[in-house]
Protein backbone atom coordinates (compact mmCIF):
# COMPACT_ATOMS: atom_id res chain seq x y z
CA UNK A 1 0.00 0.00 0.00
CA UNK A 2 1.45 3.27 -0.95
CA UNK A 3 0.50 6.93 0.21
CA UNK A 4 0.31 8.69 -3.45
CA UNK A 5 0.53 12.61 -2.40
CA UNK A 6 4.54 12.42 -2.74
CA UNK A 7 4.59 10.15 -5.99
CA UNK A 8 6.59 10.82 -8.73
CA UNK A 9 8.10 14.10 -7.40
CA UNK A 10 11.24 16.03 -6.30
CA UNK A 11 11.26 15.91 -2.38
CA UNK A 12 13.83 18.89 -1.25
CA UNK A 13 14.81 17.58 2.18
CA UNK A 14 17.37 19.73 5.25
CA UNK A 15 19.44 16.92 6.45
CA UNK A 16 19.99 16.89 9.81
CA UNK A 17 23.35 16.22 11.42
CA UNK A 18 24.06 12.56 12.32
CA UNK A 19 21.83 11.21 9.70
CA UNK A 20 23.23 9.77 6.49
CA UNK A 21 22.09 10.27 3.16
CA UNK A 22 20.28 6.36 2.76
CA UNK A 23 19.42 6.83 6.28
CA UNK A 24 17.31 10.07 5.16
CA UNK A 25 16.54 7.64 1.63
CA UNK A 26 15.30 4.66 3.87
CA UNK A 27 13.24 6.97 6.14
CA UNK A 28 11.30 8.70 2.95
CA UNK A 29 10.79 4.96 1.45
CA UNK A 30 9.31 3.48 4.41
CA UNK A 31 6.74 6.62 4.67
CA UNK A 32 5.61 6.64 1.60
CA UNK A 33 5.98 2.58 0.10
CA UNK A 34 7.58 3.52 -2.75
CA UNK A 35 10.76 3.77 -4.95
CA UNK A 36 13.44 6.58 -3.30
CA UNK A 37 16.73 7.61 -4.17
CA UNK A 38 18.66 10.63 -3.75
CA UNK A 39 21.02 13.03 -6.00
CA UNK A 40 24.15 13.82 -4.52
CA UNK A 41 25.31 12.13 -0.98
CA UNK A 42 26.66 14.72 2.18
CA UNK A 43 28.25 13.51 4.56
CA UNK A 44 26.75 12.68 8.24
CA UNK A 45 28.25 15.53 9.72
CA UNK A 46 27.15 17.63 7.32
CA UNK A 47 23.91 19.66 6.75
CA UNK A 48 21.53 20.69 4.80
CA UNK A 49 19.93 20.25 1.31
CA UNK A 50 19.51 16.94 -0.37
CA UNK A 51 17.53 16.38 -3.45
CA UNK A 52 15.18 13.14 -2.60
CA UNK A 53 13.50 11.23 -5.96
CA UNK A 54 10.45 9.41 -5.79
CA UNK A 55 8.94 7.19 -7.87
CA UNK A 56 9.59 7.29 -11.50
CA UNK A 57 11.25 10.70 -10.58
CA UNK A 58 14.28 8.75 -9.77
CA UNK A 59 15.02 8.41 -13.17
CA UNK A 60 16.31 11.93 -13.04
CA UNK A 61 18.73 11.74 -10.46
CA UNK A 62 21.66 11.54 -13.25
CA UNK A 63 20.56 14.93 -14.33
CA UNK A 64 20.29 16.45 -10.59
CA UNK A 65 23.47 15.18 -9.69
CA UNK A 66 25.47 17.25 -12.07
CA UNK A 67 24.01 20.61 -11.22
CA UNK A 68 26.29 22.84 -9.18
CA UNK A 69 26.60 22.91 -5.44
CA UNK A 70 26.57 26.16 -2.93
CA UNK A 71 28.41 25.41 0.98
CA UNK A 72 28.66 27.15 3.74
CA UNK A 73 31.20 26.12 6.67
CA UNK A 74 33.90 26.81 9.45
CA UNK A 75 37.03 25.11 9.13
CA UNK A 76 39.70 24.77 12.09
CA UNK A 77 43.75 25.31 11.01
CA UNK A 78 46.39 24.14 12.79
CA UNK A 79 45.27 20.85 12.90
CA UNK A 80 44.57 17.71 10.61
CA UNK A 81 42.44 14.52 10.81
CA UNK A 82 42.39 11.09 8.80
CA UNK A 83 38.89 11.47 7.45
CA UNK A 84 39.61 15.39 6.72
CA UNK A 85 36.65 16.10 9.46
CA UNK A 86 35.56 15.21 12.95
CA UNK A 87 34.94 11.54 12.21
CA UNK A 88 37.88 11.03 13.23
CA UNK A 89 40.38 12.86 16.38
CA UNK A 90 42.01 15.71 15.54
CA UNK A 91 46.19 15.40 15.81
CA UNK A 92 48.44 18.90 15.53
CA UNK A 93 50.02 19.68 12.49
CA UNK A 94 51.56 23.19 12.11
CA UNK A 95 51.61 26.82 13.69
CA UNK A 96 48.58 29.03 12.23
CA UNK A 97 48.93 32.20 14.52
CA UNK A 98 51.44 34.07 11.73
CA UNK A 99 48.69 33.91 9.19
CA UNK A 100 46.84 36.93 7.54
CA UNK A 101 43.15 36.77 6.71
CA UNK A 102 44.32 38.18 3.20
CA UNK A 103 46.87 35.18 3.30
CA UNK A 104 44.01 32.72 4.04
CA UNK A 105 41.95 34.06 1.01
CA UNK A 106 44.59 33.87 -1.28
CA UNK A 107 45.62 30.50 -0.38
CA UNK A 108 41.53 29.90 -0.84
CA UNK A 109 41.44 31.37 -4.06
CA UNK A 110 44.27 29.17 -5.11
CA UNK A 111 41.84 26.47 -6.04
CA UNK A 112 39.35 28.41 -7.90
CA UNK A 113 38.40 26.78 -11.67
CA UNK A 114 39.06 23.01 -12.95
CA UNK A 115 41.91 21.20 -11.23
CA UNK A 116 42.64 17.45 -9.82
CA UNK A 117 41.25 16.38 -6.28
CA UNK A 118 41.79 13.46 -3.84
CA UNK A 119 38.74 12.11 -2.70
CA UNK A 120 38.78 11.64 1.45
CA UNK A 121 40.05 7.95 2.45
CA UNK A 122 36.76 8.38 4.43
CA UNK A 123 34.41 8.73 1.36
CA UNK A 124 31.67 7.00 -0.58
CA UNK A 125 34.01 6.14 -3.46
CA UNK A 126 34.66 2.85 -4.71
CA UNK A 127 37.90 0.64 -4.82
CA UNK A 128 38.35 -2.79 -5.64
CA UNK A 129 34.21 -3.49 -4.48
CA UNK A 130 34.89 -1.61 -1.50
CA UNK A 131 34.07 1.61 -0.55
CA UNK A 132 36.93 4.12 0.62
CA UNK A 133 35.84 4.63 3.67
CA UNK A 134 34.93 0.29 4.68
CA UNK A 135 38.97 0.38 3.77
CA UNK A 136 40.14 2.99 6.19
CA UNK A 137 37.69 1.51 8.59
CA UNK A 138 39.19 -1.38 8.72
CA UNK A 139 42.50 0.36 8.72
CA UNK A 140 43.36 -1.17 5.23
CA UNK A 141 45.26 0.81 2.84
CA UNK A 142 42.96 2.76 0.49
CA UNK A 143 44.36 4.10 -3.23
CA UNK A 144 42.99 7.71 -3.74
CA UNK A 145 42.44 8.42 -7.57
CA UNK A 146 42.60 11.83 -8.38
CA UNK A 147 39.24 13.60 -10.15
CA UNK A 148 38.51 16.54 -11.90
CA UNK A 149 36.37 18.44 -10.14
CA UNK A 150 35.88 22.74 -10.38
CA UNK A 151 35.99 25.35 -7.71
CA UNK A 152 33.52 27.89 -9.35
CA UNK A 153 33.38 30.19 -6.38
CA UNK A 154 35.05 30.79 -2.84
CA UNK A 155 34.58 33.32 -0.12
CA UNK A 156 36.51 33.67 3.33
CA UNK A 157 34.06 35.29 6.00
CA UNK A 158 34.88 35.98 9.46
CA UNK A 159 37.99 34.51 10.83
CA UNK A 160 38.70 33.97 14.72
CA UNK A 161 41.53 31.53 14.14
CA UNK A 162 41.79 28.90 14.65
CA UNK A 163 38.35 29.22 12.80
CA UNK A 164 37.57 30.04 9.23
CA UNK A 165 34.17 30.73 7.82
CA UNK A 166 33.69 30.17 4.20
CA UNK A 167 31.62 30.10 1.76
CA UNK A 168 32.26 27.93 -1.86
CA UNK A 169 29.95 26.87 -4.92
CA UNK A 170 31.48 23.98 -6.64
CA UNK A 171 30.89 21.22 -9.71
CA UNK A 172 29.87 17.83 -8.95
CA UNK A 173 32.14 15.14 -7.13
CA UNK A 174 33.76 18.15 -5.57
CA UNK A 175 34.64 17.52 -1.97
CA UNK A 176 35.16 20.34 0.33
CA UNK A 177 36.86 18.00 3.09
CA UNK A 178 39.51 17.77 0.77
CA UNK A 179 39.45 21.35 -0.45
CA UNK A 180 40.14 22.23 3.38
CA UNK A 181 42.62 19.65 3.53
CA UNK A 182 44.66 20.83 0.68
CA UNK A 183 44.17 25.06 2.07
CA UNK A 184 45.53 23.55 5.06
CA UNK A 185 48.73 22.21 3.36
CA UNK A 186 49.00 24.99 1.14
CA UNK A 187 49.25 26.98 4.24
CA UNK A 188 51.39 24.88 6.07
CA UNK A 189 49.66 24.61 9.20
CA UNK A 190 46.99 21.60 8.04
CA UNK A 191 43.30 22.43 8.51
CA UNK A 192 40.13 20.03 8.91
CA UNK A 193 36.35 20.48 8.25
CA UNK A 194 34.38 21.20 11.81
CA UNK A 195 30.86 22.30 10.19
CA UNK A 196 29.67 21.93 6.62
CA UNK A 197 25.76 22.82 5.47
CA UNK A 198 24.52 22.37 1.63
CA UNK A 199 22.63 25.78 0.90
CA UNK A 200 21.79 25.26 -2.80
CA UNK A 201 21.76 22.66 -5.44
CA UNK A 202 21.28 23.98 -8.79
CA UNK A 203 17.46 25.94 -8.95
CA UNK A 204 16.73 24.87 -5.32
CA UNK A 205 17.61 26.41 -1.82
CA UNK A 206 17.76 24.87 1.82
CA UNK A 207 14.95 27.65 2.76
CA UNK A 208 12.35 25.65 0.78
CA UNK A 209 13.09 22.41 1.90
CA UNK A 210 11.31 20.22 4.44
CA UNK A 211 12.85 20.02 7.79
CA UNK A 212 12.78 15.77 8.16
CA UNK A 213 11.05 15.72 11.37
CA UNK A 214 8.26 18.04 10.26
CA UNK A 215 8.05 15.96 6.78
CA UNK A 216 7.69 12.29 8.67
CA UNK A 217 5.02 14.46 10.93
CA UNK A 218 3.22 15.81 8.29
CA UNK A 219 2.95 12.13 6.28
CA UNK A 220 1.70 10.47 8.88
CA UNK A 221 -0.62 12.35 9.93
CA UNK A 222 -2.23 12.36 6.81
CA UNK A 223 -1.97 8.83 6.52
CA UNK A 224 -4.32 8.72 9.41
CA UNK A 225 -6.99 11.00 7.72
CA UNK A 226 -6.89 9.65 4.19
CA UNK A 227 -7.30 6.56 2.85
CA UNK A 228 -4.19 4.59 1.28
CA UNK A 229 -3.50 4.12 -2.39
CA UNK A 230 -2.64 0.78 -3.63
Amino acid sequence: MMYSDFNNTLLLIDKPVGWTSFDVVNKVRKLLKTKVGHAGTLDPLASGLLLVCTGSFCKQVGLLQGWEKEYTGTLVLGSITDSYDLETPPQPFGPYEHLTVDQIREAARHFLGVHQQLPPKYSAKYHEGKRYYQLARAGLPVVQKPQKVELKEVSVGDVQLPEVKFQLVSSKGFYVRSWVHDLGQRLGCGAYLKELRRVRVGPYHVAQAWQLSDFVNFVQDRLHDRPLLS
